[in-house]
Parts: structure tokens; C-alpha cells; sequence
């Protein structure tokens, strides 16, 4: 099995066939061996490989470029160098990797032309020879943001990119006289200041691999040029046949190294650095010291990040303690910045700070910034930071302008959520610290995804009862590595289809009737035909019915690009069949479908930019749409939306439908055209409902909006974090679900004997009655609770109780807390009739409450959890009373 180390050490016997270049002999470059890491690297006259592990910053205060580039310059810069060099320029890609299936965000230039497909990874490129200014957000990069100077979690990769080689594109010796003549001419950095260190990239999976060099100058690494060369076949090293040039240049480095300022964060975020730097008390002169050092201070790298800095303080003169209160409000701001800027990005392109997927490491910064905001008692209001931002950015990105009311509306939201969990902070820091339970980084992980409880808020809540709590250096790494994958949702059949002919696919031109060719059949019911006008299963459209040779058609479902027909009962009969589709259906699941663009259309026109399809199913009564959008909607909102999808379709806006290679279909659309998904094929159907939507989509639609006749919201709902169902109607089911409502409100009116228009304010009377009435009821179920409270003292043993009462969940908990709250050091455990479990301690009691009910609904066959003071669940009762049994209640 081949590894990396495995092909280092194999690369090591004949380095000059993998990384030695023209370049190299021409301007006097050798090859030697780093002292201190054992790396081997190209200089002049350099004896270390001038990675930041072996050689401190050097260029802070002593910038040897020939001029100090702003960042946008940087940008500006690059482009005129490579476009001079025949490269093309292209626009930046969203942060939010709509077309890969398998990322949730743009790490690399390089993604922007990775594809999936059947046959696995290919590469899509509009040019052999491009440059990208591609901003890349990276997670696990997380605590070093503000420590090191140099980690961002959004960043700029100014992406160099060769394809096709050797027919087209360019390999090695071009690639290292470009990075060379950009470096020594452009920036006028002299070639005794570079070193060109040998390494090797390899995918995890070993499907690509190959020599890289890194470019370092004083201890900062400027670029990393990939040469995808080789992959792994049965664990054998093969030569692929077209290889690719994959350089990314770091922009922020760039600019940071020209300009010698303490951090990138200085160079690079303009006056949003400045003015973030006026709110705490900034020493420049000893920053300008320690950040010639804070590179080593990598948390990937070092065991112990107060040591490490502790070796700074020496090395500067400085007292560790006052270094530590100088230097951690600025590495907050820092931290502050950076953040906004990955939000603002991030929100602009789609994205939604949430608990799922990778909306949860969007809102593990936020709360990260919100955090450094409450701990250093700032003044700082995060949609402002990102305006800055946004203003700053404007020259080389106007849309992040464009998208600041979003931006603003979502961030706040999020806020009041933060302040809400902090209050809830206090109370639980309150137990823990009270009673001297030990909070390490799984507890922290715990609270953090339970109750959105922050460590910064623990550490301070803490400090402020005299105990001090240690936050894990690598607690956000953590946390952001636990949501970054995605499930393989491919669906697969029993049988092997692999021999079988694609079927072709008739269901696109309006056929009702047509005649196939039977080419197999699995367990006598599962038919695959040569052609067929049946629609299956796909995109969330339910799959047509008819009739196969009189045999009724139940199922259909696609399988690659193989289409399986399930009839009822075995198939008896010609190989030559006639197919029937049953018409009225599928007319019915077109206008369902068609509406469904119509509504995501009207939902982003109401809602924001920010709304994008996460989910859609289209039956025949009625269709769902999940949207992504950060709080349930309003019946205001629900309106506005219902009356915009409702005038597109008065508009009549004609469908357009057409096959586009995927490469055609994203220069002309944009990577939104995967609003279901991506799509593993090089040719994709796109669907457009001109000036209003444009998706990738294989379903079945009208000719026209006006075909859908009318759109009704039959529902809506909050399904999950930063996800909004909504149910409509289309057609004539929109206009049986109007005259259900006629005929309720008639029905309503007549209970009361009133008039349909009398019918409000009859209901508000008798709803005030209710509430007052059920005021008093409250009150007496409160009273009632503590009585059986009472009651059931007796049978409380050693500070516990579990037992089964016949009550409700509201019931259970009113006892429980009155149990509770009378008896402090008391754990009760209570059940109702039909299953439900609730647990609560007494502000004297330590035990944890979730984790008890948690394995009480296991071992009853239910589930169940909580905090640590409260719990509730559900279980089978007769499995309930046993385990009470076991306990001995």
C-alpha cells in the first residue's frame, strides 16, 4: 500500500527526476539539507529551509520587497504579471461549494474546476492556463486565527493553474520560472532571500499525488506549487496520462510580507484592523517584538501554547504575565476580524450559521467572536465589522456590499440567540463551579452542542467565582472536525445493472403512449426496457404509474442510467410492451413541480439572497420545499410569498428547457444552477423561468407558469436549524384546499351562530374566557403537584426516586420540579402512562440528570437526554417499570 512517507523516501533516491528544474542551475540554486527539520531544500546561500519552525519571522519592520503592496494591489499585481504570462483571469467562486457534493465550502482554488462524476474526480476548466483570486475557508485553522499572525479562517488564494499537460498547460520548469520571475521581478524579492523546499501532496485516497515545492523567505511560507503526476492503482504508482499545475499563492501572505507589519491581520484587513486596534490598548512597540516570534507558536505543532509563549517573553525581555495581558485583547480583535470577514463571505454566498453540516462551524465563529466580545468587555457590533469589511473589499468583490441587510438581519438574529444561551451559561457554570465538577474538553464539547454554551463563556463565568478553567487549545479544531463531512446518499440496486444499455429517457417530450423493448427482468416483477416514456423517482418527483402490456406500473427508479419498472404481480408476456402513462398524474406532479421553482423563486425574492433549496419532494396531492433561512417564517412573510409565486404565474412566464455541457451551463449561471445538487454527469437539463430562477433539473415541468394555474401554502414550519419547510398546492389542489377553508369557515361561523365576518372577534371573546380560564387551571395544577409532591415522600430513598404516575408530560414535570425545588439534594426520576420519562435534581444534588435519563429511554427501547439538572424521554412502560423494579422503587 503506497503512503506518502512510503513515496518521500522512494521521491529522496532520485530527487533531481521529481523536483529539480531549469530554474534552479540557471540562477545558482543547490540542493541541501535543513539542520534543524531534515527537510531538503534549493537556495544560494540560506542553511536552514527557512520554514517557520526553523527560522523567525525576518521581515517584520524590515519589509525587501521593492515596494509595500496594498492587498488589493497584492491582487491587481498578480493578475497583470500572469495575464502578461497568457494566463486568464477569472471571477472568484462562492465560499459555499454547491458543486461538490462531498464539501460543504471552498478550500482550494483548485475545487473550483473538480467535478464528481460516475467515474469518480474529473477537471472542468474554461482555460489551460487561468489565475483565480478564490477566497477559501478553512475550518480547523480555527485556534491558531490571531496566535501565529498567519491563520486565517478565510482567506484569499490567489490559485496559478495549468491543465492538460503535456498537450496543453505547462509542468514543472515553466511553473518555478514563473514563481521565480513573480517573486525576483515583480516583488523584487532577491533570490539569495528565497528557499525552495521539496515535499510531496498527495489526496487521502492516493487517487492523485505528486512532488510539490514550497517557496519560503524568511521564515514565511509565500506559495506551494502541486504537480498532480502519479496515482495509485492497486497500490501501484501509474503516471497519469494529463497532469495538472496546482499553485496556490497566498494573497494575505503576500501582502503581509511586503508591507513587514506585526501580522497579516495588519496587512490585509485595511481599516477594519485600524479601527478594531483603537479599542484596546495597543503596544506597538512590543507587539513589533513579539510578532517576530509568534509564528512558532502553531497549535498544530507545539504541545503547550503558554510555554511556547512564556520562551517568547524571554527571548524579548518581557515579563510573561504582562506579555499575556498586552497580547491577548489584540490577538481577540484579530480573532474579531477575521471571523466577521468569513461570515460576511460565507452569508453573501449562501451560507447559514446553524447547529448541521457546515452552517455549525459558521456559528461556532460567530460565537467565537461574540465571546472575545463579552471577555474583553469590547464595544463592538458585528454587522458594523463586517460593513467595514465589505466597504474594504469593495474593488475586488462589489457583491459582498450588495448582500450587507442579510447579512445584518442574520447576524443579529444569531446575536439575541448568543445572549440567550449565555444567561443560560451563568446558571449552569453556576452548578458546576459550586459543585467543584471537573469540565474537560469532552464536557465542553457537550455543553457547547447541548445548550450553546461557549468555553469562553464557562472560562468567564468561572473567573468571576475565583476558579480558574483551562480551554483547550484545540477545542475548536475539534468541534469543526466532527461537521465537515457529508453521507453518500447514491442509491443502489440489488441486482447488478452494470451489463445493461441506458435507457433512454422519452419522458421529456410530452409522450403518453409509447413502445419499448424488454431487455431484463428480476424476480419477475422488476422490468428494464430499452427506451421508456415513464418518469422515475428523481430530484424529489415521485415517479409516474401507468400501464405496462395491461400490467399495472407501481414503481420507478433509476439506478445510474439504467431505469427499473416495478409491475404488480409476475410479468407475463411479449418482450415487445406497450407503455401507457396515466396522463392526469403526471399533469398534476408537473404544475407541483413547476410551482416549486415558482416558490423558491418567491422565497428568495421575500426572504434574502441567503435562500437556497435544501430539500424538495413533489407528489400528486401537494409538494414540499425546504429552504434554508435562520427562524420560522411569519404570516406576513407566508403572504408575501404565496402573492409573489401567485404573480409569476399570472405573468405567464414561458419555461425554457435545454441540455448544456456543465461547463456552458456555470460560465452562463453561476454555480446556483444546483439548487437540488450537484450533478454527476458532464451534460446537465437546466430549467429556467426567465428573470426569475434558473436550476439544474431533471423533472418533468409546464410549458408555462401559466400552466400551474394557482400556487396554495398549505403549511410552514421550522424542520431543523437554519432549515423552513414549506407545503403547497398547484392547480386544481390549490383550489380544493380554498374551498376546504370556504367550507371550515362556514361550518365555524354556524358553531357560533354568526356571520362568516363576525367570526374574529367571536373567537378572540371566547378566547380571552379560555385564558383566563386556564390561568386558574395552572394555578390548581400547580397546587395539585405539590400535594402529590407530598404524598410521595414516602417512598424516596437515599436522596432518589423513580416512580410511574398516570400523568401527562406537563403533569410529570410540574411534580418534578416541585420535588425538586422542595428537596434540594433530591433526584427524581418520574413516568407517565404512555411511555414519556422525566428527570430533575435539586440545586444540592450532583448527578447528572441527562445522562441517567439517557440510559433509562436505552434500556426501556426509547431515547431520551438533557442538561445536567434536567432531562426527559420516552420508553416502553412495561420495560420502565422493570428497570424502577431494579432500582428498587
Amino acid at each position: 500500500m503506497l503512503t506518502k512517507e512510503k513515496l518521500v523516501k522512494e521521491f529522496q533516491k532520485t530527487p533531481s527526476k521529481y523536483w529539480k528544474v531549469g530554474m534552479f542551475e540557471d540562477e545558482g540554486f543547490t540542493r541541501k539539507q535543513c539542520p534543524k527539520c531534515k527537510k531538503f531544500f534549493w537556495s544560494i546561500s540560506k542553511t536552514t529551509c527557512g520554514d517557520t519552525s526553523c527560522e523567525d519571522y525576518g521581515f517584520i519592520a524590515n519589509s525587501i520587497t521593492k515596494k509595500r503592496f496594498g492587498y488589493i494591489e497584492m491582487w491587481k499585481e498578480f493578475e497583470k504579471f500572469f495575464g502578461k504570462n497568457k494566463h486568464h483571469s477569472m471571477p472568484r467562486y462562492p465560499v459555499v461549494s454547491r458543486w461538490r457534493p462531498d464539501l460543504f465550502f471552498t478550500i482550494a482554488s483548485i475545487q473550483d474546476f473538480q467535478r464528481l462524476d460516475a467515474s469518480g474526480l474529473t477537471f472542468e476548466y474554461p482555460s489551460d492556463k487561468l489565475v483565480v483570486p478564490q477566497v477559501c475557508l478553512r475550518f480547523p485553522d480555527i485556534p491558531n486565527v490571531g496566535v501565529t499572525g498567519k491563520h486565517h479562517t478565510s482567506f484569499i488564494m490567489a490559485g496559478q493553474h495549468a491543465f492538460g499537460y503535456p498537450k496543453t498547460g505547462y509542468w514543472k520548469d515553466r511553473c518555478i520560472e514563473l514563481n521565480f520571475e513573480f517573486l525576483n521581478g515583480a516583488m523584487g524579492i532577491k533570490k539569495d532571500e528565497l528557499t525552495y523546499v521539496e515535499d510531496l501532496w498527495a489526496m487521502p485516497d492516493m487517487s492523485a499525488f505528486g512532488p510539490c515545492v514550497e517557496t519560503f523567505s524568511r521564515g514565511l511560507e509565500l506559495v506551494n506549487s502541486v504537480f498532480m503526476q502519479f496515482s495509485s492503482v492497486n497500490g501501484k504508482k501509474i503516471e497519469l496520462p494529463i497532469k495538472v499545475v496546482d499553485v496556490g499563492w497566498g494573497l494575505e501572505r503576500l501582502t503581509w510580507f511586503s508591507q513587514g507589519v506585526p501580522t497579516s491581520y495588519d496587512a490585509t484587513f485595511g481599516k477594519v484592523a485600524d479601527h478594531l486596534k483603537k479599542l484596546v490598548n495597543y503596544d506597538e512597540t512590543l507587539f513589533f517584538k513579539y510578532a517576530s516570534f509568534a509564528g512558532s507558536l502553531n497549535i498544530d505543532e507545539i504541545k503547550d501554547l503558554r510555554t511556547a509563549r512564556g520562551l517568547i517573553a524571554k527571548k524579548i525581555g518581557v515579563d510573561e504575565k504582562l506579555l499575556e495581558r498586552k497580547v491577548a485583547p489584540l490577538q481577540a480583535i484579530y480573532s474579531i476580524a477575521d471571523h466577521t470577514k468569513t461570515l460576511l463571505y460565507a452569508i453573501s454566498d449562501g451560507g447559514l450559521p446553524s447547529n448541521v453540516g457546515g452552517g455549525y462551524n459558521l456559528r461556532v465563529i460567530l460565537r467565537r467572536a461574540l465571546s472575545f466580545i463579552d471577555e474583553m468587555d469590547l464595544n463592538i457590533k458585528l454587522p458594523e465589522v463586517c460593513a467595514m469589511h465589505a466597504e474594504f473589499l469593495q474593488a475586488l468583490d462589489p457583491k459582498l456590499t450588495e448582500n450587507l441587510k442579510d447579512v445584518e438581519k442574520i447576524i443579529d438574529f444569531e446575536t439575541d440567540r448568543f445572549v440567550s444561551s449565555r444567561s443560560k451559561a451563568s446558571k449552569i457554570v453556576e452548578v458546576i463551579v459550586d459543585q467543584k465538577v471537573d469540565i474537560d474538553e469532552d464536557k465542553m464539547v457537550k455543553l457547547y452542542e447541548s445548550q450553546g454554551v461557549t468555553p469562553e463563556m464557562i472560562k468567564t463565568q468561572a473567573e468571576q467565582r475565583g476558579v480558574v478553567i483551562k480551554i483547550p487549545e484545540n477545542f475548536y479544531e475539534t468541534l469543526s472536525k466532527k461537521h465537515m463531512g457529508r453521507k453518500d446518499d447514491e442509491k443502489k440496486f440489488k441486482y447488478d445493472l452494470s451489463k445493461l444499455k441506458p435507457t433512454k429517457q422519452l419522458y421529456y417530450d410530452g409522450i403518453k403512449n409509447f413502445t419499448a423493448k424488454i431487455l431484463k427482468i428480476f424476480e419477475g416483477s422488476h422490468i428494464v426496457l430499452d427506451k421508456t416514456g415513464f418518469y422515475p423517482t428523481s430530484g424529489g418527483q415521485i415517479h409516474d404509474i401507468g400501464k405496462l402490456n395491461g400490467f399495472d406500473v407501481v414503481k420507478v427508479e433509476k439506478y445510474n442510467n439504467v431505469i427499473v419498472h416495478t409491475v404488480n404481480g409476475k410479468y407475463r408476456g411479449s418482450k415487445a410492451v406497450k407503455g401507457e402513462i396515466d396522463w392526469d398524474r403526471r399533469e398534476q406532479l408537473m404544475k407541483n413541480h413547476t410551482a416549486t421553482h415558482v416558490v423558491n423563486a418567491a422565497a428568495r425574492i421575500v426572504l434574502g439572497n441567503h435562500v437556497n433549496q435544501a430539500g424538495a419532494e413533489k407528489t400528486v396531492d401537494k409538494a414540499r420545499l425546504d429552504i434554508t433561512h435562520y427562524k420560522s417564517l411569519s404570516d406576513d412573510e407566508i403572504n408575501k410569498i404565496e402573492g409573489v409565486a401567485n404573480k409569476i404565474v399570472a405573468d405567464k412566464v414561458r419555461l425554457n428547457r435545454m441540455v448544456m455541457t456543465r461547463t456552458e451551463a456555470e460560465r452562463a449561471y453561476g454555480s446556483m444552477i444546483y439548487q437540488g445538487g450537484a450533478v454527476p454527469s458532464t451534460n446537465i437539463r437546466i430549467v429556467e423561468i426567465p428573470g426569475y430562477d434558473v436550476e439544474a433539473c431533471g423533472g418533468t415541468h409546464c410549458e408555462s407558469t401559466a400552466d400551474v394555474k394557482a400556487i396554495k401554502i398549505l403549511k410552514t414550519e421550522r424542520i431543523q436549524d437554519g432549515l423552513v419547510r414549506l407545503e403547497f398546492a398547484a392547480g386544481s389542489k390549490a383550489w380544493d384546499d380554498l374551498k376546504k377553508k370556504e367550507e371550515l369557515l362556514k361550518k365555524s361561523a354556524e358553531v357560533f351562530n354568526v356571520t362568516a365576518e363576525q367570526l374574529p372577534s367571536t373567537a378572540q371573546r371566547f378566547f380571552d374566557e379560555w385564558k383566563d380560564r386556564d390561568k386558574v387551571i395552572e394555578k390548581l395544577k400547580s397546587e395539585l403537584a405539590f400535594l402529590k409532591a407530598e404524598n410521595l415522600r414516602g417512598k424516596i430513598r437515599d436522596n432518589k426516586l423513580y416512580h410511574i404516575l398516570p400523568y401527562n408530560r406537563d403533569q410529570l414535570v410540574e411534580v418534578a420540579e416541585a420535588m425538586a425545588t422542595e428537596q434540594p439534594k433530591l433526584l427524581v426520576v418520574l413516568a407517565g402512562v404512555n411511555g414519556e420519562i422525566v428527570g430533575k435534581r435539586g440545586a444540592q444534588n450532583d448527578e447528572n440528570v441527562g445522562d441517567i435519563v439517557s440510559e433509562i429511554c436505552k434500556k426501556c427501547g426509547g431515547s431520551g437526554g438533557g442538561s445536567l439538572s434536567f432531562a426527559q424521554g420516552r420508553g416502553e412502560l412495561a420495560k420502565i417499570r422493570s428497570v424502577f423494579a431494579e432500582m428498587g422503587f
